[in-house]
Order: structure tokens, then sequence, then C-alpha cells
């Protein structure tokens, strides 16, 4: 009997609150929906922190910024961010309360002191910021992003590699679903490009941030088709994937996500052919050098023409990448760069504080520069990459603290291929390598780590390889990537 009334009590709140969100649903109010993700949320935190994490990544691709829901100009992704403070919340309390600080290799790893010098030196010039609160809320963003991802992220790695799969599902499979909707729905537009820019509403923001994601995820699923150690049926359901992705990735109109994949697959040749680094050395030397002695010419060149060139054509809209004579979006990357440089000229050690680009490029526009989709007052958007970004923003050092990052993230990668006998080991390690470096390649020309879209397969990613370095070294993973 007191089992019934127990389960009839369960039951009656049950229809109560269906009643009363419906009433609400009709009312317009919303808000009440989220009540069960809330408890569930709630659960988790205190008794299954894992699940919550992988919840987190799960939801990314699904997740929408409040921005382009009208709320009142808050850029805030759900349910992704709150989830990941409250993930960073704990943590970071259970590492003071709980410090293992000591002989921790994780905190002595090049990965891992390369992130806690970007934090650092984004902590430190946001008290110099020309607007300390945009750049203090900009370093609490950086944070709940690579806190949870990185270094809880790390942490569920260690104990157990198949939660290492788990991240790449966890993410790969509501991302499918989401490029299967864009897909279908830009098909019914006859793949339009002036409809591809939109289209992907409201998951992406932009056609660029979709290309550079679906970019990002595209080596690991050629590389999941092609592990002859999956079953048949396994190997149909992955090529069914990557056709949706190849389809996508071609209708997203991203010069740069296509550029990016192949030059993903160039660094595979290396590996495969065995070339030596330092050969590579020579060539950035050989191209940066160039780029340098040219940069007057080539700035010369951009001016001349600001009509916008666009054209639905592959090889097209392949040659426009170099056109910096006549394509708009070009012309405003160049536009965006110069300010940058401008403001770097202007404060080179400390920059103008982090994330405050946007608020402040406006009075360093050439009016020559301007351009079609050009604003007089500067309210376009960021500096269009991942490196020219903090340079303006936070001095020589912010681009120093980027290219550490990338340079021990591909190092740590590249060395553990090479070293790796365990062939599942070491197919995860390059599918995530090829993966960050169609992002930072893509970064060249845009910049994306202030969303949850970009940050969390990006810090997950780091995290994988810095987990298999330091815990995943000798164990066989044979099994793991064939379930």
């Amino acid at each position: 009997m007191q089992a019934l009334v127990k389960h009839n009590w369960i039951f009656a709140v049950g229809i109560l609150f269906s009643m009363l969100n419906a009433f609400l649903f009709y009312k317009d109010f919303y808000i009440l929906s989220l009540l069960p993700i809330a408890l569930m949320v709630a659960y988790a935190t205190f008794f299954a922190l894992d699940k919550l994490f992988l919840f987190a990544v799960f939801c990314t691709p699904l997740s929408i910024n409040l921005e382009q829901m009208d709320m009142g100009g808050v850029g805030l992704y759900l349910p992704t961010e709150p989830i990941l403070f409250v993930i960073m919340c704990i943590y970071l309390y259970k590492q003071i309360t709980h410090p293992k600080i000591k002989n921790n290799p994780l905190l002595k790893h090049p990965v891992t002191l390369a992130l806690l010098f970007h934090l650092f030196w984004i902590f430190v010039t946001s008290f110099t910021s020309e607007m300390p609160l945009v750049s203090f809320k900009f370093l609490l963003t950086r944070m709940w992003f690579i806190i949870p991802v990185y270094f809880f992220g790390i942490q569920l790695f260690k104990h157990s590699y198949k939660n290492i799969t788990a991240f790449i599902w966890a993410y790969l499979i509501p991302l499918t679903v989401v490029l299967l909707v864009t897909v279908i729905r830009h098909a019914s537009y006859g793949f339009s490009e002036e409809v591809g820019h939109w289209i992907m509403s409201p998951f992406f923001k932009d056609h660029t941030s979709y290309g550079a994601i679906i970019a990002l995820f595209y080596p690991i699923t050629v590389s999941l088709f092609f592990d002859k150690e999956r079953s048949s049926i396994s190997r149909t359901i992955i090529g069914i994937i990557l056709l949706i992705f190849t389809v996508a990735l071609f209708y997203s109109y991203t010069r740069a996500a296509w550029v990016s994949v192949v030059g993903a697959f160039m660094v595979y040749m290396l590996f495969v052919f065995k070339i030596k680094f330092k050969y590579l050395v020579y060539l950035g030397v050989i191209l940066g050098t160039f780029i340098i002695v040219n940069f007057t010419e080539l700035n010369y060149m951009m001016q001349k023409n600001d009509a916008e060139h666009t054209t639905e054509d592959f090889g097209e809209r392949l040659e426009s990448m170099s056109n910096v004579s006549s394509d708009a979006s070009n012309l405003e990357r160049f536009n965006r760069w110069n300010s940058a440089f401008k403001m770097f000229k202007e404060r080179p050690i400390f920059g103008w504080g982090p994330g405050v680009y946007a608020f402040q490029y406006a009075p360093f526009q050439n009016p020559e520069d301007l351009t079609i989709i050009s604003t007089n007052f500067g309210t376009g958007g960021n500096a269009h990459s991942e490196y020219i970004g903090p340079l303006a923003e936070q001095g020589v050092l912010g681009i120093v603290s980027i290219l550490l990052i990338i340079i021990t993230v591909f190092y740590t990668a590249s060395k553990l291929y090479l070293q790796l006998e365990d062939k599942a080991t070491k197919r995860m390690v390059m599918m995530v390598m090829l993966g960050l470096v169609t992002y930072f390649t893509h970064g060249i020309l845009n910049n994306y780590l202030d969303t949850d879209k970009a940050s969390v397969p990006v810090w997950g990613f780091a995290a994988i390889i810095v987990a298999i370095d330091l815990y995943h070294r000798k164990k066989d993973k044979r099994e793991v990537m064939t379930k």
C-alpha cells in the first residue's frame, strides 16, 4: 500500500507538471520546460559528473546562442556553457580542498604549461585592458572551456580509455544529425549559395563556423571508415556518416574549410613518406620571410577594388581565395588585419585587452581599406584570425601563447604517433591531430575559440593527446575503436 501511494504521488506530480507546462506554453512562457533538464543536471552534478560532462559534449552541436534568440544580446550558449561552468566550479573546488600538485605529471606536461601561460597572460592583460569588464568576461569564458574540457577531460580519460571514444562519439552523433537536417533543408532550396550562408541556423551562426567544425571532424570520419577491424555493418553506417559530412562540407561554401581538409591530408602524407621535420621548418621560414618582405605589395594589391565576387562554382571559389583585389570577404579580412596590426603597433606589450577588438578597431580602419561589407562603427566582429586577434588584444605574448599551445600539441602528437605500437591508439592520435590541423589552418582566416562549437572539440582533442601520452602509452587498445 505504501509503495502504491508512493508511485501514485509521482504520477500525480508528473501530470500536474505536464498540465502546468502546457498552460504556460499556451501563454508563451517556456522556462518551466527546462526544469526536468535542470533537475537532471543537479543530480548528475553530485552523483555522475562524468556523465554530465559527456552530456555537455553531446549538447554542444545542438546548443543555441541566446544572441540568436533576441534574449537581450547575451552571448551565452545553452545548455552547454552553464553546464561547463558548473563542472569548472566543482573541479576547482576539489582541487583546492584536495590538492594533488606534488608529483602530478599533468602539471609538468608541455601542453599544460602552455595552456596555463595562455590563461595567465589573459589574466594579466585583463588588468591593462581598455575595457576590463569585457576582458575578465573573456577570461572567465576561456576558463570554463579549458578547465572542464582539458583538465577534467584528462582526468576522465585517465581512468578509462573508452571515455576517449565516448567523447568522440558524443560530439559526432549529434553533429551528424545537425548536418543531415541542414543538408535536407539546403537541398529544398537547390543548394543555393546564398541560402548556404544561413541554412545551418540556429545551430551555427554562419557558414564559416559550420564549415570549420565539419572540417574538424572530417579526418575522424575518414579514419573510422577505413578502420578494417570494424564490422561491415559498422563501416556501412560510418560510410553514410562520411557521405553526409562530404556533402555538407562541399555545400558549406566555406573555402577555408576545403583548404584546411587538404592541408590535413598533406600532413598525413608527411607521416606516410616520413619527411623529416627540419625540412618543414625550412619551408615555413622561407614562406614566412616571403610574406613579411612582400607584405606591403600584398597590402597594396588588395586595396583597389571592393566589388564582392561570389560564385557557386567550386573552382572559381577556390581561385577567389587568392583574389585579394576583388573578393570582398578577402578584402574585409585585410581591413581587419590592418586594423589589428595598427592596434598592435600602438600597444605592442599588453595589447588593448582580451575580447575588446570588436569594440576598438573602428578608428584604426583606413578609408581605402573599407569594403562593401565594412562598417564605419566597427560593428563587424572580431579580427578573423586566431593569431592576429591575440596580437592586437594581448600584445606579442598573446600570439606567442597561442603558438606555444599549437607547437606543444603537435609535437606531442607527432612524437606519440611515431612511438606508439598499438594500431588503434596510433589511429586515435593521428585522427585527432589531423582534426586540429584543419582547425588551426582554418584559424589563419577565422577564429571560433570563443564558441562552444569549436572550444569543446579543440581542447578535448588536446586532452586526448595528453591523456594518451601520460596514461595510455603501454596499454593495448585494439578492441576500443572497434566497439
